[in-house]
């Protein structure tokens, strides 16, 4: 956890609930209906992807349904980066103060959204964690699980973050926080996307909480996860962890005071 120094904090607002989507028919209905009964006053946004399987017709019905339930059309299959990137936009546009990214598969529980939206009371950024005590994972052969612990290790070390989980989706953001950090620039399209916004809102002083978490591995569709994700995250941390690491020594022998 970063604190970001003591301040106050104002009133959440309506949150929004982006849920990106390629094909997930067989789950976009349960977890849009889990959302709305975890916290009734939040709207939904799905982000689909063009899915062939029809998901984003099913969403249309939902959204026809709902007027809490918006739909976010997209040409193609870019990336989860990308898909949120378009989310956050629609949202920040319309006026939403709280953001928050979940899973389609239902990975993520609804059920513990009121938990990171308390926890938002007194933060810039919430993230719902596996590695934190309290927090575990159901149904993953040990194989994943090492592969995210891993991951998550490698990037707090390289990139001096003080984060469990750095690179877990399911987050919940003031309107403000996503405001300043620097969306504009923000070139990962897979998993890395979350390690990214991780350590921007670290680097700009945002008060980061994490909060533990049960994550379900999916029962219905198929995992995004791929060899390729894992090779851009691994080349996109390095990156990154040697260019903090070359600041701080030019800095250094500079005699200059290294402000994140």
């Amino acid at each position: 956890m970063s604190d970001g120094g003591q301040r106050s904090y104002g009133p959440l607002g309506t949150a929004l609930v982006i849920i990106p989507t390629y094909n997930e028919a067989e789950n976009i209905g349960l977890i849009v209906g889990r959302v709305r009964a975890a916290v009734p006053g939040a709207h939904v946004l799905v982000a689909d992807d063009n899915s062939p399987d029809g998901t984003g017709k099913l969403a249309d019905e939902l959204a026809a349904a709902d007027d809490q339930v918006h739909v976010l059309h997209r040409k193609g299959k870019e990336g989860l980066g990308a898909a949120y990137l378009a989310g956050f936009g629609w949202g920040l546009e319309n006026g939403y103060g709280v953001i928050i990214e979940m899973d389609a598969d239902g990975s993520h529980q609804p059920e513990e959204l009121p938990r990171l939206l308390t926890a938002l009371e007194g933060a810039d950024l919430v993230l719902g964690s596996r590695w934190v005590p309290g927090g575990r994972v159901v149904n993953w052969p040990k194989s994943r699980e090492f592969l995210s612990r891993g991951g998550s290790t490698y990037s707090r070390l390289m990139l001096g973050v003080p984060i469990r989980d750095v690179t877990g989706g399911y987050r919940a953001f003031r309107r403000e926080t996503l405001e300043g950090l620097g969306l504009a620039d923000v070139a990962s399209a897979g998993y890395c996307f979350q390690v990214d916004l991780a350590r921007r809102a670290v680097q700009k002083g945002f008060r980061v909480v994490e909060v533990p978490i049960t994550f379900v591995e999916r029962e219905f569709g198929d995992s995004k996860m791929s060899k390729d994700i894992v090779v851009e995250a691994l080349w996109r941390v390095t990156q990154w962890g040697l260019k903090e690491h070359a600041g701080k020594l030019s800095d250094k022998l500079a005699g200059k005071p290294r402000n994140k």
